[in-house]
């Protein structure tokens, strides 16, 4: 009974968390608490599909250094247990042959005596898994196995919830957009139409001069008040570095060259890294949709602007749709902290982003 009390509360606190405003971060590594604490494991780490970046990041952990998993990754293909634990939705337990369940890196890691997979799924999503383990050689009982189950679905839960969040987010923020454009339209570009139509005139009185020169002026003022209007949320921190996403496209892509030109001293401002990481995924994204790239050059250098250029090859020669709405929307994000975002063909074959952001001397 007084088991099922704390495993009621325990489940009542992680529900509470997963609706609050409490970091995606902290809420994972209390569900991974919770694991090792309900079912008597020794250590615990969740791991979760990241939509945005496409690849399973770990998300929190107890009891293990989370950075340990930094540089690894794990997919349903190199992890059957995982993969059996999420089709067949049931928890799973090992004594041995943990190098034929998990990527071999993992074994220094989990699995000591006794290695559990918790599905996270729910709704026919399979957004993640709780692995854990323990020295102790003693099988699951029928009550801890429901108790981590359970936990995988609040975990589902939270997942999909922090899901709906962000859509409705994106779309605010580009209804947002949508005003912004349709502000300026009406208002700055019939001003200019306007003016222009005035000034096609072969001849124009001083007066009419005057008030052409009036109206660009409030053409002028009605677009620096729309673009300093916020354009809607900015991208989120980030537990990474540009320089370690770099690596890891690097290591996970062996179909492509990926090569990092770091300019002597430079170095990617704290607060610019959600905004170069956010962009560099979007530029990769883009040349694996739209191209056939084999090789992909990282330029960054420091020259009283941080500048980042991501360049690829395998260009089409015919001319077509060579960029989707990421790259378009990252270049409105670009302008709330005072950078551009150019793209476009390079050289014959190549495509280039660049993102452009003036810095100060401190590197501010």
């Amino acid at each position: 009974m007084q088991v099922e009390v704390r495993a009621v509360e325990t489940f009542a606190d992680l529900l509470f968390a997963a609706d609050s405003d409490t970091a995606q971060g902290s809420f994972h590594n209390k569900l991974c608490e919770a694991a090792c604490t309900l079912a008597e494991m020794d250590r615990a780490v969740v791991f979760l599909y990241d939509s945005a970046r496409r690849r399973v990041r770990v998300a929190g952990s107890h009891n293990i250094d989370i950075e340990s998993f930094r540089d690894l990754r794990i997919d349903v293909d190199s992890a059957p247990m995982a993969l059996r634990a999420l089709s067949e939705d049931r928890v799973l337990e090992a004594t041995e042959g943990f190098a034929a369940l998990l990527p071999p890196e993992y074994e220094r890691f989990l699995g000591e005596t006794r290695l559990v997979c918790t599905p996270v799924s729910a709704a026919g999503r399979w957004p993640g898994v709780i692995l854990s383990d323990r020295a102790l050689d003693r099988p699951l009982t029928d009550g801890e196995r429901h108790l981590l189950w359970s936990l995988g679905k609040i975990a589902a839960l939270a997942a999909s919830a922090r899901v709906s969040t962000r859509a409705q987010e994106r779309a605010r923020q580009l209804q947002e957009r949508i005003d912004l454009a349709r502000e300026i339209h009406d208002g700055v570009i019939q001003r200019l139409f306007g003016v222009s139509m005035a000034l096609s005139g072969e001849e124009l009185p001083a007066e009419a001069r005057k008030r052409c020169a009036e109206e660009i002026q409030e053409a002028l003022t009605d677009l620096r008040r729309a673009v300093q209007r916020p354009l809607g949320i900015e991208t989120r921190e980030t537990r990474t570095t540009l320089l370690d996403e770099v690596r890891l496209v690097a290591a996970e892509r062996k179909d492509l060259a990926v090569t990092l030109d770091l300019a002597p001293g430079a170095t990617v401002p704290a607060h610019l890294e959600p905004l170069a990481q956010s962009i560099f995924t979007e530029a990769v994204r883009n040349a694996l949709k739209h191209a056939d790239p084999r090789r992909l050059v990282v330029r960054i250098e420091r020259n009283g602007a941080f500048v980042m250029e991501v360049v690829n090859d395998g260009v089409p020669e015919t001319p077509g749709n060579g960029t989707g709405m990421g790259l378009r929307l990252a270049a409105v994000e670009a302008l709330q902290h005072g950078g551009v975002v150019e793209f476009g063909r390079a050289e014959p074959g190549q495509w280039r982003v660049r993102l452009l952001v003036p810095v100060d001397g401190d590197g501010s």
